[in-house]
């Protein structure tokens, strides 16, 4: 059967990397839940939590940066009552139902307004972008300020993943932001974006990003606000392994015992293509997945030296959004934490 390979020593590696530029990590564990778990027992970094099902792969629920996505006051008050007090809302419907609860119970919440950025090389009519328009931004950082019950106050935006162009982050930002909301504001969350290495990534970007970035702290700090990074492929993909078996080879095919169905949907959504080890030498194959579906495809040629019928065939980088369909009834492929 194919499993994953989790590197724990790798995890801490990539976090390491990541908090010795930003003040506050705030892990997306939607990338990879077993990873939350890693994290959780070794490190303190926050985690990103999308939906109220993923708040069983965190103990400490206090750690919790929680996204509003169509909630009301009942969900929010449960949410509280189970310790969760930073939230980042995107819309103005759940803002308004933030901030009337506010007003009618005795509790306190941090909030980060997601702001919209426009995005430069991605189509229309494939990404949503999420976010409330600055100048509405801009109005309701001034008001929130006021409001007792708010106590640490953000902005939250974020690029879409694997970006490799888009982080003039301090031009951008005081573009959006008023100089004089810079001195109400707390804390703000770049969101995630940062790039992992595949077989079509350009990795020779990473030095100028994290620089952008350091720029940018230099900039908040300045203005006496933390910066937050939200990691999730950066820190998953590299600690990651996906160990395959070769189970037929005919013309230039290999055909190995999973599928990107069960093991690598990113390969159709995003798309990456996952490297593979001892790759670069010998002749050009087709890897494929088991399925009958033409789209199964991890890699459309690797050279790779003698392969056989048996062997084992490992991708790397392979532990973010290694998540499961049940396209042919497969089954999912379970993950294994090593030291």
């Amino acid at each position: 059967m194919p499993k994953f390979e989790i590197s724990k020593q790798k995890v801490l590696e990539q976090f390491e990397k990541v908090k010795s530029a930003c003040d506050i990590v705030s892990y997306s564990s939607k990338t990879n839940s077993a990873i939350t778990k890693i994290l959780e027992e070794n490190v303190d970094c926050m985690f990103s939590i999308h939906t109220e099902n993923e708040l069983k792969n965190v103990k400490d629920l206090r750690r919790v940066l929680f996204f509003a996505q169509a909630w009301n006051q009942e969900k929010i008050h449960d949410l509280i009552l189970r310790g969760i007090g930073w939230f980042v809302v995107d819309n103005e419907n759940d803002l308004e139902i933030l901030e009337s609860f506010l007003e009618k119970n005795d509790f306190g919440a941090n909030i980060l307004l997601r702001m919209k950025l426009q995005e430069n090389t991605i189509k229309t009519e494939k990404y949503f972008v999420f976010g409330m328009n600055s100048d509405f931004v801009n109005k309701k950082i001034k008001a929130l300020r006021e409001n007792p019950k708010v106590k640490k106050l953000g902005v939250h935006f974020h690029r879409k993943t694997q970006n490799v162009a888009e982080w003039n982050l301090k031009y951008e930002f005081e573009d959006m932001i008023s100089k004089e909301n810079l001195g109400l504001v707390d804390v703000v969350n770049i969101g995630g974006g940062l790039p992992s290495e595949y077989a079509n990534t350009n990795m020779n970007v990473l030095d100028s990003i994290f620089e952008k970035i350091k720029e940018f702290r230099n900039f908040l700090g300045e203005n006496k606000i933390n910066l937050m990074i939200e990691p999730g492929r950066f820190i998953a993909a590299p600690a990651g392994k996906l160990i395959t078996k070769i189970v037929n080879i005919y013309e230039n095919n290999i055909v190995v015992n999973a599928s990107v169905y069960n093991s690598d949907m990113d390969a159709l959504i995003v798309p990456v293509k996952l490297l593979v080890e001892n790759e670069g030498k010998g002749n050009a194959y087709v890897i494929k997945g088991i399925t009958p579906c033409s789209l199964d495809l991890f890699r459309y040629k690797v050279y790779l030296e003698n392969p056989c019928v048996g062997d084992e065939l490992v991708f790397l980088n392979a532990g973010a959004y290694n998540f499961a369909s049940d396209f042919c009834d497969l089954g999912k492929v379970e993950s294994e934490v090593v030291e």
